[in-house]
This record gives structure tokens, sequence and C-alpha cells, in this order.
């Protein structure tokens, strides 16, 4: 039987992370730089272990008031601002007697050390740093794919189920007409043709292979928790097994 990842960026105060802990196979934890502070962390960790679901460390630009989604930042206090953020959970979770298994990076800093080689860098070393080799979660072919292998990370490929692709395999932008799927439908046959066909048809109707290793549903998003209950069943059905991919 073949298997995907389902995950979910949570602690960042969304109303859905308890439903969505019931659904998905593995969470990524805002842990202080867009969003986040100890208690929060304290109590998704603590949650998602109830759920048995796989943990991850989600930072970002050190950019509270931005949520993470202005770019900009570079340099010594850029890393040290990583290296705290995973350190912060990785205590948390250490605390709880389990085990931190990857690390995915908000906002932004997903988007720019995609494509710049020196964040990307920046990220893997701060991962070592605070967390050892634990693995790395972005898009497939890209920076932070190279920096992980450098650096000797796992690497996690992950897709969107409810975004739009280009045909050079990155995602539409959100300011685009189409950039997000509204229908369930959609989101549906997208999540089965990554997951079974390692493919998507992008927006202007050509397939294009992204080869996926975890799908993420958004939980800032009307009917997000619904959404993933179809997906993860809608996948089942399918024949295809639903766990955590860095476990």
């Amino acid at each position: 039987m073949s298997s995907i990842d389902i995950n979910a960026d949570l602690g960042e105060g969304d109303l859905h992370d308890a439903e969505l802990l019931s659904i998905v196979s593995s969470c990524n934890i805002a842990c202080g730089g867009h969003a986040g502070d100890v208690d929060s962390m304290r109590a998704t960790v603590k949650a998602a272990l109830a759920n048995g679901v796989a943990i991850g460390a989600h930072p970002s630009y050190p950019d509270k008031q931005g949520f993470g989604r202005r770019s900009g930042f570079r340099g010594t206090n850029l890393r040290d601002s990583l290296v705290s953020q995973i350190g912060a959970l990785e205590d948390v979770v250490a605390e709880q007697g389990a085990r931190m298994g990857h690390v995915k990076p908000h906002g932004a800093l997903y988007n720019d050390a995609a494509v710049d080689a020196r964040l990307a860098e920046t990220v893997a070393e701060a991962i070592l740093e605070a967390a050892g080799e634990v693995q790395l979660v972005g898009p497939p072919g890209s920076e932070l794919q190279r920096a992980a292998e450098r650096h000797g990370l796992g690497f996690l490929g992950e897709a969107f189920i409810d975004r739009a692709y280009l045909a050079n395999g990155r995602l539409v932008p959100r300011t685009e007409t189409g950039a997000v799927h509204g229908s369930l439908e959609k989101i549906l046959a997208q999540a089965v043709s990554l997951a079974k066909r390692r493919s998507v048809m992008s927006i202007d109707g050509k397939r294009i292979t992204i080869c996926a290793d975890t799908l993420c549903v958004h939980g800032d998003t009307p009917g997000a928790a619904d959404a993933a209950r179809a997906v993860r069943a809608e996948l089942q059905k399918q024949g295809i097994e639903i766990r955590g991919a860095a476990e």
C-alpha cells in the first residue's frame, strides 16, 4: 500500500487546530517568529501527541507584526533567530518525552529560501545547530532540497492541495485569479493526483511532475477541517495510507 503524509500549520491562533489534529498525520508548530509562544507550543505539542500526530517546527522570519510574510531579513541575526525558534520547540517537545521530526519554514521564508541558495543554507545550518538531523520540508527541486542534501538532512517534498500551480511547478501567486481552489471537487482531485501519480495539472492545462511526500492543508481558510477530512477519506478510499512522513 502506498502512503502519503497530510500536514497542517498549527499554533498560530486559528480556531481549527483541535479538529485538524484529529485528521492530519503531521503538524508544523509556530515557534515565536511569526506567531506562538511557549504556552501555545506546549498546548499544541500536548494535543498533537494525544492524537498521534508527528511534530515539526514552523520557524519564520522574526516578523510577528507582518506574520512572517515580509522579506528582507538576512545574516547572523536571522540565523540566531531561527536557532532560537527551532530550539524553543525542541525544548518543549523534549519536556513531553517526545521528539521533533521535521522543520518547515513559514511564509516568506519558505518562498524566499526555495529560490535563494544562501538563504536555504542559513535555514539548513540553523536546523542542524538547534535540532540535529531532522527532516527539512519544502518544495521539491528547490534550493531548500539542495541545501538539505548538502548538509545531510532528510528532505520531504511538499505540495499544496488547495493551490493552483504554474507550468514551471511553482504556485500561482495569490494575487492572481484562480490561485486558490474554491471547490472541494478540485481539491480532492488534486490531492489524489499528487498522492497517486506524483503530478498535477497546471493552471494552463499542462501536467507537471511534483514528487510530494507530504500534502499541506491550510487551517486558516473557511471549511479547512471539513476539506481536510474529505481529503483524508478520499485518499484512504483510493488505497493510500495516511502516515507521518518523518516517522
